[in-house]
């Protein structure tokens, strides 16, 4: 089963501009709608949004694409 995440936590995943961070920011347990894609999620398999930190841009994952980044100093 893969990481679950929350809102706020600072995650890494892969894209085709490389390796991109950003925070969580919506958790998603039934099905979505973005810019007429429908993701599928569910409370056993949830899907993330997460707005890039570089960007803003707003990306949905599911969490075994994203791995947390640890914060502490």
């Amino acid at each position: 089963m893969a990481q679950r995440f929350a809102v706020g936590d600072h995650v890494t995943w892969n894209s085709e501009a490389g390796q991109v961070t950003g925070r969580i920011t919506k958790v998603h347990t039934e099905d979505f709608d973005v810019k007429g894609y429908t993701h599928h999620a569910s409370p056993d398999d949830p899907q993330y949004e997460i707005r890039s930190d570089r960007t803003d841009h707003v990306a949905a994952h599911k969490g075994g694409a994203l791995r947390l980044l640890d914060d502490a100093p």
